[in-house]
């Protein structure tokens, strides 16, 4: 029958575990190094981790910036269609004037529907969560009166 060491309580007898193969306090340190270890090791994945996706978001940045100049480039070649195709019936110089009138119109509405929202938005403060930690602070201040 195989023995088994006495059950120490870690006063007076060095600290030993129950099994007595270890004192409690090098189980602990081992604990805490590997504990460090670990988040060590998670930090360099998330740090890993980081580093590609933001390798992503700016391939994906630039190829977002490069679809708009593409598209910038073609709303200037439908412009130009646009001026060619009023050409027909009417003076060129008369074409390219009302398209010009046409665009600075849609320019007028976007800029006072934008002037508008940004309005909305001022002040750039969010003023719901301020109201909500107000509250939270004064009911807790009301029942630690209690």
């Amino acid at each position: 029958m195989a023995q088994t060491a006495p059950h120490t309580t870690g006063r007076g007898s060095g600290g030993h575990t129950a099994s007595g193969s270890e004192p409690v306090g090098d189980l602990v340190q081992r604990a805490s190094q590997q504990l460090t270890e670990l988040v060590r090791g998670e930090m360099r994945l998330a740090q890993a981790e980081m580093k590609e996706k933001t390798r992503r978001y700016g391939k994906g940045s630039g190829l977002f910036g490069g679809a708009g100049l593409v598209g910038f480039l073609t709303l200037q070649a439908l412009v130009a269609t646009a001026i060619a195709a009023l050409a027909v019936p009417l003076p060129v110089w008369a074409a390219g004037l009302i398209v010009t009138a046409v665009l600075g119109l849609i320019a007028a509405v976007l800029a006072l529907t934008g002037k508008k929202e940004v309005g909305r938005a001022s002040p750039p403060i969010p003023e719901q969560a301020i109201g909500g930690v107000k509250a939270d602070v004064a009911e807790i201040k009301e029942s630690a009166q209690r």
